[in-house]
Order: C-alpha cells, then structure tokens, then sequence
C-alpha cells in the first residue's frame, strides 16, 4: 500500500504506528515530530515531574530499538511545514530542515498548543506556560529556584490547579486567578467545583474567582537590558497579587495548520468522522487536534472534542484500522484523571447536558462521588479518591447500563451493586 507519513510522534501518533503493525502491516512508516526529544507522555509534566520525582526515561512512550524493531523511521527535532497532495495518488511533505518525504498514506496527530494570554507584560522573565518537555525542564527549575516564594497561576482548570498543588507541596506562597465564576467550570458541576475551591484554600492556596487581568508587572530592567523580571499580577480593580512566578494554564489550541493548507474541514479542530477520517474520505486524524461526532452512546450527538490520553490512544487505533482500509466505528466512553496534591479526580462519561446530581458521599471527608444524571439515566461521574467507584461506573457506562439516584444515594449499598439496565423510555406496541 506504500509508505505512511504521520506528522506528530504524540500520544496519538506513536498509537496509530503501533496499532498498523499489530494489524499486520509490514510497509515503511515515518513518524515526524518537531521536539527532539522522543515521543513522551505529557501527562506527568504538571505533576510528578516538576517535583523532580522523574527523569526523562520515566516518560518516554517507545524506546528507540522498538522503532527499529518495527521499521518505524523517527524523525525528530524537524517539523512539516508544507504538504502537497492531489485528488489521488500520493503526496509529498516538507520539513523546515529541509527534508522532502513522499507518501501515500497520511495521518495528523499534530495536537494543540497552549492558548496564550493577551494581555501586557506576558514576556517578563518568570513568566512560564506549560505544554512541552522544554516548558517542563524551565518550571521544574524555576519552583526549586528559592528565589521564587510567590507564585501566580493564571486559569483554574486542571493544569492551573495541578502546578498550583505542585507549588504549595514544595511550601511556596501560591494564588489561583480564575477568570471564570467557579474552578474547572467547564468540566465539572458546581458541587465539585465547590470541593476544589475548599479543598485548595484548605491546603493553603488563595483563590481568586471572576479575576479580570489587566496587566503583569516587571521590575526595572538590568544594566545589561535583560528581560525585567516579574513584580506582581495586576487586576483591573487596581489589586496587585504580588509573584515571583507566573504559570499561564489557560487552556489549548488545536493545531489545524497543515489540515487548513490541505483544504480539511476544520472547526475549532479538525472535522473527522467515526473512522477518524478527514473531509477528503482518505486523510486520518487523531487525538487533541481533532472534532470527532460524540463517541460515546449516551453522550448528546453532535461535534465533540476531547483532549485526553485516553480519547488519543482510542482514536488512534481507529485511525489506524481506516490508513489500512479498515472502517472501525469509534465508540468509547470517555475518562480523564486529574492529580491534585493528595486528590485524585476520575471522570468517567461526558456530563453535558446532566438534569441531575447526585453527591454521594461527603465532600469534607474528600472522599466521594458526583453522578451525573440526564432524564433518570447515569450518564456521568465524577470520583474523588474513590478508585472503585470510578470503575464500577465506567464499567455500567460503557454496557449502556445506570444507577438508580436513590440507589447512588445510598452509601450503605456498594455501588456495584446497583447498577442495573436501564428501562427503556417508550414500550414497544404490542
């Protein structure tokens, strides 16, 4: 079938080479990948990795002799920057070092960049964003740095809120400014955007919610007019939260460029259907660069878009089955995982469109459950150190089965316990 190109050695990339050799697939494959270092997770870098807990072989996704057991060409440090391809037969890409690579297959794993902050003063020195290995080794240095006492974290989701534990573990003085009304408002409901509010003050975080930012402050720039160093945040009330150190985690972009100069549907990602497929019919695309329909059969129908490890390995292997002519349909339930300090958060389904919550168990005790409910069918929860329940419920998710409320209520019944069909919405006539 001829060589295979795909741009990316992401999570997703490095899947979909996998996934074409166990399905027995024996053509060249080239896998390109703009860092230089290998394909990592990128998980760890807010987490155990800023504590210096890590080393880089702790996160690498593939050693080197696997690519080379599996004929797979990585090119690292180089990034596509043009791609020519017709109606049919196949294309050409070429790569900012200069390199000409012919293909017949291709597949996109190009992921997302941060979501920058417009706003002046993003450029002082002490002014940190976090996406790649590269930002990891800098903040890593910067929060052992003992210089740097005070930290700002600019977003309340869950990279904000990971570096932010990350930060108050290692005794710094840490503030959370959150644009939004409520912490991870998008993601969660308002009863566990409630518990991480409480549980981050608990640990000694201030938070300040509805923060409308005007401006960073630098310090007067050295004899040698180096960058200024950051002084302090400042709000559009005139209030300025003193910082050493500033993390902007204020979301991610997906990156479209090269789906864009190949005339993809893109919206907001790039458009691919069940199969992973792009608007072309024979383009792949997977992971967080992509708009997939819902993959999940109780989630609303319609565009979706998720960035997770989980949605990136699931799609790949789609992906991978469609590069060899294979139409596999994408059907999962989606999970997330967020490590904060001590809480582990484990989300199983996609709760938009939820009618109804229930708390099970009690938030002081920081350990318990939201469920989420929509017309009286489970659809969603959220686990706060409660690893068994987060399984038992993506088990009951993923068999279409629910809970009852009043049974999810009860914390005498082991959840497992309960989950039972779900009853069908309308009788067939007899």
């Amino acid at each position: 079938m001829g060589t295979t190109l795909i741009v990316g050695a992401s999570q997703a990339g490095v899947q979909i080479a996998a996934t074409m050799r166990e399905l027995g697939d024996t053509d060249p494959i080239i896998l390109v990948g703009e860092e230089p270092h290998r394909p990592y997770q990128r998980p760890p870098l807010s987490k155990k990795w800023l504590k210096s807990e890590l080393v880089p072989g702790d996160v690498i996704l593939r050693t080197r002799e696997w690519f080379d057991s599996q004929n797979i060409e990585l090119i690292s440090g180089d990034r596509v920057v043009t791609i020519h391809r017709g109606t049919q037969g196949p294309g050409e890409a070429t790569t900012q070092g200069g390199r000409r690579l012919r293909f017949d297959r291709l597949a996109l794993a190009t992921g997302s960049s941060v979501r920058r902050l417009t706003i002046p003063g993003t450029d002082f020195h002490g002014v940190h964003y976090l996406r790649d290995a590269e930002d990891a080794f800098a903040l890593e240095a910067a929060l052992h740095d003992p210089a740097n006492r005070r930290v700002v974290v600019i977003g309340g989701g869950f990279i904000g809120l990971e570096i932010a534990a990350v930060a108050r573990s290692m005794d710094k003085e840490v503030t959370v400014l959150e644009a939004a009304p409520r912490l991870v408002g998008r993601v969660v409901s308002e009863q566990t955007s409630a518990f991480y509010l409480a549980a981050h003050q608990r640990r000694g975080t201030a938070v300040v919610l509805g923060a409308e930012l005007r401006r960073i402050i630098g310090g007067v720039a050295d004899a040698a007019g180096r960058r200024s160093r950051v002084v302090a945040v400042e709000l559009a009330d005139g209030t300025a939260v003193p910082a050493d150190l500033v993390v902007i985690g204020i979301g991610v972009i997906a990156r479209t460029e090269l789906a864009v100069q190949l005339g993809l549907a893109v919206e907001g990602g790039i458009l691919v259907d069940e199969h992973a497929l792009a608007s072309d019919g024979r383009t792949v695309a997977a992971g967080d660069c992509t708009v997939m329909p819902n993959p999940y059969a109780l989630g609303i129908p319609g565009p979706t878009r998720i960035e997770s490890v989980n949605n990136a390995l699931e799609q790949a292997k789609i992906a991978a089955a469609s590069l060899l002519g294979e139409r596999l349909t994408y059907r999962s339930v989606p999970w997330f995982w967020s490590d904060q300090a001590d809480l582990k958060l484990q989300i199983a389904g996609l709760s938009t469109g939820y009618d109804q919550v229930v708390v099970r168990g009690r938030p002081e005790d920081e350990r318990f459950a939201v469920l989420y409910y929509r017309s009286g069918q489970l659809i969603a929860a959220d686990c706060i150190n409660q690893p068994a329940e987060f399984l038992a419920i993506r088990g009951a998710l993923g068999k279409g089965h629910t809970i009852s409320p009043e049974a999810a209520a009860d914390t005498d019944i082991p959840l497992k316990q309960s989950i039972t069909e779900p009853l069908l919405a309308t009788a067939e006539a007899p």
